[in-house]
């Protein structure tokens, strides 16, 4: 400590560079500070830098990250921490460009997996972003040792240091975590695919803000479809378990459908405590489906919904660089299938109409010898009685889904109810005639090209998030923002470094694309985010394997 102490004074008034031989570990009282990286100007990323405490320094008991789901909700409970304690102590600008700024990565409204604070048996350590104060090219020595020996002690103590504190708090946090994760494993014995518990809080502020709409109204369960489930912190709790097979979620417009579905497509994920949907559970391999225009698709197998093409282009190995919404909300089944989906989320405001549905009159006016696309209102049965595979459509125009339906949903005005009788007598005793039998999951040992290349000028292929969901992976641009539980911007950067990584271990891909990135999200799992880096980051986030499978999935040879 007082030998950083040293260099800062003999650095003031240097060139900023000089900064640079700040690198290195140095012991402070409560804490290690490491200085990994020093940036190179004012204007530049900060320096990042990283803090060491030992088990004895921290003072959380080991009891609380004693599991993967609970070191989890604790990583993430201190990141949060952090975060508020940098925002109430970092004086914040110290001079030129992000001069005096101070950061860590931290999860939004839901709890993923990160590499910005770590703990286990040896330490615990977060990794922070400090921008070092500097004017124009000179540096600030006496603006840095505040925030060195003033600043971020405090932001260390308030954060990390839980000696003679009460741990009441985190333990709540950790609890509630572990609780959504045991309500989720809960959901295949409960035969269901989601759970939403009574007094849930679904709506959110606005399409671009996640956090809760605080006078919206709460769930309330159908008496048809509520059941109860015990917890292991918060005992039991009652709410509306979606069953597996096939429901439809119908109503006017604006009464909340979108909501509802949206909050299952989010149970993915588990939830902050106070979020209101931190009760919200959908089986693991949910997926969420539409149409997508444009998107790429390789040798992707879509005959079981498109047949032969004009031209007489074959499907079973369909590849393009420009696909309609039809091709698209095809592909995206059978990519989704290929990881092992539960259940295809389906909206019909974002989903190509010929792929949905197909009514008496045009099937009179256009026959079937003319009409390549065999609607999901033909497959979704197949889809469930032969795969296994669960389809929550909703859906506010297409009233032939009544046929083929298990249970109806209605909402109205943000109200739940169980219509499935009243949909069943209606839709009368003639389903919809179905298409001929097909195999969904044929064995595709496809492989995509993984090779990435640096753009003109550059040295080394760099990997750049623009915004949340556009990847720039080398000279391409995979967009990501069709692939909507994508959710934060260390996901998509992780992604990008998982594909990289896989075509430098595995670049044949030998037992097929699947089956590589598997491997590799498994590797990640086991030995953490650290592996994707020769340098420390805390900036990443861990995906799933289907926004995994989707990147590779949207690589396009030529850009």
């Amino acid at each position: 400590m007082e030998k950083l102490r040293a260099l800062l004074q003999q650095m003031d008034g240097q060139g900023y560079k000089t900064y640079k031989q700040l690198h290195g570990t140095y012991n402070f009282n409560a804490f290690q500070l490491t200085i990994d990286h020093v940036q190179g100007d004012p204007f530049a990323l900060p320096s990042r830098i990283s803090v060491q405490l030992s088990v004895e320094q921290h003072g959380i008991p080991p009891a609380f990250w004693s599991n993967r789901i609970r070191q989890t909700a604790l990583e993430d409970f201190l990141g949060r921490t952090l975060h508020a304690a940098i925002k109430t102590n970092i004086k914040g600008t110290r001079g030129t460009g992000r001069s005096g700024e101070m950061e860590i990565a931290v999860n939004g409204q839901q709890v993923l997996r990160r590499n910005a604070v770590l703990i286990d048996n040896v330490q615990l350590e977060a990794r922070l972003l400090l921008a070092l104060p500097g004017s124009g090219r000179s540096i600030l020595a006496q603006e840095a040792a505040v925030m060195f020996f003033a600043e971020l002690p405090q932001v260390i103590e308030t954060g990390l240091i839980w000696m003679q504190r009460s741990l009441a708090e985190m333990q709540q946090h950790i609890e509630q975590i572990e609780d959504q994760d045991a309500l989720r494993n809960q959901l295949e014995q409960l035969n269901s695919v989601a759970f939403i518990a009574d007094d849930s809080l679904l709506p959110r502020r606005s399409g671009i803000d996640d956090q809760p709409l605080i006078d919206g109204v709460r769930f309330k369960s159908p008496s048809e479809l509520k059941c109860e489930v015990k917890l292991p912190h918060r005992g039991i709790i009652s709410g509306m378990a979606v069953p597996q097979g096939i429901t439809l979620i119908v109503g006017g417009g604006f009464h909340g459908k979108s909501t509802l579905l949206q909050a299952i497509e989010r149970g993915i994920y588990n939830h902050l405590p106070g979020d209101g949907r931190e009760l919200v559970a959908t089986t693991a391999s949910a997926v969420k489906i539409r149409a997508e225009d444009h998107r790429a698709i390789t040798q992707v197998n879509i005959s079981p919904f498109i047949a032969t093409l004009p031209g007489n282009r074959t499907t079973n190995c369909f590849s393009t660089d420009n696909a309609s919404g039809s091709t698209s909300q095809a592909a995206n089944i059978i990519e989704a299938l290929e990881c092992d989906c539960a259940c295809l989320l389906i909206d019909e405001d974002t989903s190509a109409t010929n792929f949905m549905i197909r009514d008496q009159r045009m099937q009179k006016l256009v026959p079937d010898r003319q009409e390549p696309i065999t609607p999901l209102l033909h497959r979704v049965r197949e889809l469930y009685e032969k795969e296994g595979v669960s389809s929550i459509i909703v859906t506010g125009g297409s009233g032939d889904y009544l046929s083929v339906t298990d249970q109806v949903i209605m909402m109205d005005n943000y109200q739940t109810f169980d219509v499935t009788a009243k949909a069943l007598a209606l839709a009368g005793d003639s389903p919809p005639a179905r298409a001929k039998s097909v195999s969904f999951r044929k064995s595709q040992q496809r492989q995509i090209n993984l090779a990435i290349k640096p753009r003109p000028r550059q040295r080394q292929a760099k990997i750049q998030v623009r915004e949340q969901r556009l990847l720039e992976y080398g000279q391409k641009r995979i967009d990501l923002s069709q692939v909507e539980q994508l959710l934060d911007s260390g996901q998509t950067e992780a992604i990008g470094l998982l594909l990289a990584w896989c075509d430098q271990n595995s670049p044949e891909q030998k037992s097929g694309l699947v089956a590589t990135l598997q491997n590799a999200l498994q590797q990640v799992k086991q030995q953490g985010l650290d592996i994707l880096l020769p340098w420390k980051m805390g900036h990443l986030a861990l995906p799933r394997l289907y926004e995994l499978m989707a990147a590779a999935n949207r690589l396009r040879e030529k850009q």
